[in-house]
C-alpha cells in the first residue's frame, strides 16, 4: 500500500491555500474538515502543553511538546485504510503499570525523529509522509513555551503559569502572555501565513490554543501583514475553567483585546449557540468582519463540530458563496 497522492478524494485540487491555527481537539476538528476542501493546508500548532505524555517528554528531554502536533497529523490522515490505521496508531496510548503508561505512540515517534534528524520541522514532515497526511504540520515556535495567565477570582487577580493550570483555573482568565516573552517563531510557519489565501483561527481552547499565536512576535506580525483573508470559527461551548460563562461575542472581545489592530474578514458561528444575534453581530462588525451563521455542530447535540457539515460551510465561504 502506498500513501495517497495529493489531489485525491481527501483534498481539493482547486481549493485555496489555508493556514489553520490552534491546538488540541479544536484544531483536530477544523483540520478534519479543511483537509477535504483546501488545495494546500498547513497547521500551525501551539507548543505550550505541559501535561500528560507531552509534559513528561518535555521535562525529560527538553523538546517541544509533541502532543498537539501529533493530533494535528492524525487529523490530516485520509479516510482510506492506510490513513485510518495510521491515525489510530499514532493516537494509541499505552496502558501499563510502568513508565510507558499514558504515552502516545505518535509522541514517541515524533520525538525519536527529532533526535535522529535534529530538526523539528523535518521530523514532522517525515511523520506526515509516513501517515499520508493531507497537509503540513508546523510548531508555532522553535522552543517550548509556557503560558502565563492573569486570573481573576473573587475580585483578586493572580498569575497562573502553565497550560494545564490555565486551562483548569477556577477563576476567569483575563489575559495571557508567553514565557519566554519573545520566542523565535518557526520560519516555515511565518512563510506559510504570508503565502496563504485564508488563515483560520479556532475552534479551540481560546486562551491556551488560539490566542498564543498572537503572542509570538514574528507570527503576530505575519498575521497582521498577510494578504490572506482571516476567518474566526467560534466554539460551540465555553471551555470549562478557562472560558466559563463566555458568550460567543465575549470570545471576539477577548481576541480584539489581545490583537487590537488585527482585521478579520469573517466569523463563523453555529446557529444553536448564538444567544443574542444582535450582540454577536455588533462584536463581529467591530472586527471589520461579516457574520456567517450555519449549522456546523454535531447532530447529537454534543459541543463538537461535525466534520462534513463544517467542511461544506467552509467550502462555501472560500468560494464566496456565503
Amino acid at each position: 500500500m502506498t500513501v495517497q497522492d495529493e489531489g485525491s478524494e481527501d483534498g481539493g485540487s482547486s481549493g485555496p491555500k489555508v493556514v489553520a491555527l490552534g491546538g488540541g481537539h479544536g484544531l483536530y476538528a477544523s483540520l478534519s474538515a479543511l483537509r477535504t476542501v483546501a488545495r494546500d493546508l498547513t497547521a500551525i500548532v501551539t507548543v505550550a502543553d505541559d501535561g500528560g505524555s507531552s509534559g513528561r517528554l518535555r521535562r525529560e528531554l527538553g523538546v517541544i511538546p509533541p502532543g498537539d502536533l501529533r493530533m494535528a497529523l492524525a487529523a490530516l490522515c485520509g479516510d482510506d485504510e492506510w490513513g485510518q490505521t495510521w491515525s489510530r496508531v499514532v493516537q494509541h496510548r499505552f496502558r501499563s503499570e510502568g513508565e510507558l503508561h499514558g504515552h502516545a505512540v505518535g509522541n514517541l515517534l515524533i520525538v525519536a525523529l527529532w533526535e535522529l534528524l535534529d530538526d523539528p520541522v523535518q521530523g514532522l514532515d517525515w511523520v506526515g509522509r509516513l501517515l499520508g497526511a493531507h497537509g503540513r504540520v508546523l510548531p508555532m515556535a522553535s522552543v517550548p513555551l509556557d503560558i502565563q495567565a492573569e486570573v481573576e477570582l473573587d475580585g483578586e487577580v493572580t498569575t497562573v503559569r502553565g497550560q494545564v493550570a490555565c486551562a483548569l483555573t477556577p477563576g476567569r482568565v483575563r489575559a495571557i502572555s508567553l514565557l519566554p516573552p519573545d520566542p523565535p517563531a518557526c520560519p516555515q510557519a511565518v512563510q506559510a501565513i504570508h503565502d496563504a489565501d485564508w488563515v483560520v483561527f479556532g475552534p479551540g481552547s481560546w486562551f491556551t490554543s488560539v490566542l498564543p499565536h498572537l503572542k509570538v512576535p514574528e507570527l503576530a506580525q505575519a498575521l497582521h501583514a498577510t494578504t490572506a483573508r482571516r476567518l474566526v470559527v467560534l466554539n460551540l461551548a465555553p471551555q470549562p475553567g478557562e472560558t466559563d460563562g463566555f458568550s460567543p461575542e465575549k470570545h471576539l472581545e477577548v481576541l480584539r483585546e489581545h490583537a487590537p489592530s488585527l482585521a478579520v474578514d469573517a466569523v463563523l458561528a453555529d446557529n444553536g449557540v448564538v444567544g443574542d444575534p444582535r450582540e454577536l453581530e455588533k462584536a463581529v462588525v467591530s472586527l471589520g468582519a461579516r457574520l456567517i451563521l450555519a449549522d456546523v455542530g454535531a447532530c447529537d447535540g454534543s459541543p463538537r463540530h461535525d466534520g462534513p457539515r463544517l467542511a461544506n460551510v467552509l467550502d462555501e465561504i472560500f468560494r464566496e458563496k456565503r
